[in-house]
């Protein structure tokens, strides 16, 4: 699966769509309204979630990755905040509802063959519910901090993973 494709029509008035300088970019133009299509990466929000005496991880139910392990983490839907993102996509992949922390990071996230993402990275923690595997998740499971899965779908989460651990070293812990 390749990245999602420019449009070589205007989404606004239907003219064909020419290749023109933007501010040193040559980008697909509309010659009749001006519109530019932009190739801009998605936003996706994860959550570091401890768990009793590790982290909780979410195998991927379906592709990209199936059956690999990932943070619980999505994309964020038009107008909702960060925040609420985490929230929601922790609730729909494990059950729990959670206390979004501090931004532990932001990550370039190049390996998702659909799109390219920039992925924020919350701390957060259970705060009621059981967890169970659901949504977009086929199993959860508890990883030891140091030890997280080898088949981690997605190098940006492997990135957090190890400022969650420098985190937790400069916190004393």
């Amino acid at each position: 699966m390749s990245p999602a494709r420019l449009p070589r029509f205007c989404l606004y008035c239907a003219t064909r769509l020419v290749r023109r300088d933007d501010h040193g970019v040559r980008r697909p133009t509309c010659p009749g309204c001006g519109y530019v299509a932009y190739r801009n990466p998605s936003p996706a929000v994860g959550v570091v979630l401890p768990w009793r005496e590790g982290l909780l991880f979410v195998r991927r139910k379906f592709e990209p990755y199936a059956g690999s392990w990932s943070l619980p983490a999505g994309f964020m839907e038009y107008g909702e905040a960060p925040e609420e993102t985490a929230r929601r996509e922790t609730r729909e992949e494990t059950g729990l509802a959670v206390r979004v922390g501090p931004l532990l990071g932001a990550y370039r996230g190049g390996d998702d063959p659909r799109v390219r993402v920039v992925l924020l990275v919350y701390l957060a923690r259970a705060v009621r519910g059981r967890p169970r595997a659901g949504d977009d998740a086929s199993e959860l499971r508890v990883f030891p901090v140091g030890r997280p899965p080898a088949d981690l779908a997605f190098r940006s989460h492997r990135r957090a993973l190890q400022d969650y651990r420098r985190w937790l070293r400069a916190q004393g812990g």
